[in-house]
């Protein structure tokens, strides 16, 4: 009988637990954006927030899966439009173009991410957010999107990304990061090469950074992306993804903890 009660329970926590994916719109001077807040308000505790930033697609509904599974229970998460409203990439020819004229103006990239952590502060109150602990965290393009908001002196508790492109063209800029930093890159990516990942060693350290890298063995570029699967180049690594989600977490919870 006490088995049969206690199956009734999980089935009943489970059956509250109500993930939501909210639209949510903004302005950057004239340009209309529209991120996605992902969060589950069947929790009523304070959560910490995390801006992140999806890979090269943009909003998608792949990206928002991976958004809902970072989410889980744990924070509230906005997931940050840095194309535009008018900008959904539909193959990697577009997002190429896309992600590659942000990298190209890093002011820019700046300016998205930090309007998009003001939005997320916004939301505070209607979704129960601690706005004590926020942090920011992206994959591939999205990581480098993250790295940029650090670098651009915003007050984040942690930034953590997932094979991102590690390259400044401003590096001295680190000097103005906040947060404990953490990358988690694939030891065999082709995309960010030894040189690059070893210029962003030193630029952590030239900046007296607190910075953790971890790159995981035998895996490539994309590791965490469920459809990836070019050998050698991009493909998904479940060991290193489940690897990569735990020591986000660990790490986010040491940060905000302090």
């Amino acid at each position: 009988m006490r088995s049969v009660l206690v199956l009734v329970s999980l089935l009943a926590a489970t059956a509250l637990a109500r993930p939501v994916n909210k639209p949510i719109g903004w302005k950057v001077g004239a340009t209309e954006f529209e991120g996605v807040l992902v969060y589950d308000d069947a929790v009523k505790a304070p959560r910490p927030g995390l801006v992140l930033v999806p890979n090269w697609l943009g909003i998608n509904p792949a990206n928002l899966k991976q958004a809902e599974l970072v989410a889980g229970d744990k924070y509230v998460v906005l997931v940050a439009d840095v194309y535009g409203k008018a900008s959904r990439p539909k193959n990697p020819e577009e997002a190429g173009k896309a992600s590659g004229a942000l990298k190209a103006d890093r002011k820019a990239l700046r300016e998205r991410t930090a309007k998009a952590l003001e939005v997320l502060l916004a939301q505070a109150k209607a979704t129960n957010l601690d706005t004590t602990h926020v942090a920011a965290t992206g994959f591939c393009f999205g990581g480098t999107a993250a790295l940029e908001l650090a670098r651009s002196g915003a007050r984040l508790s942690a930034v953590a990304v997932f094979h991102a492109g590690l390259s400044s063209p401003t590096p001295d800029d680190a000097r103005n990061i906040k947060a404990k930093v953490l990358a988690m890159q694939g030891g065999d990516d082709p995309f960010v090469p030894a040189d690059e990942v070893k210029a962003f060693e030193d630029e952590m350290r030239k900046a007296n950074v607190d910075w953790q890298l971890v790159q995981f063995g035998g895996t490539v570029h994309s590791y965490t992306d469920v459809d990836a699967n070019s050998p050698g180049q991009a493909q998904y690594n479940p060991r290193s993804a489940k690897r990569a989600y735990q020591l986000m977490n660990e790490f986010l919870a040491e940060a905000f903890s302090g």
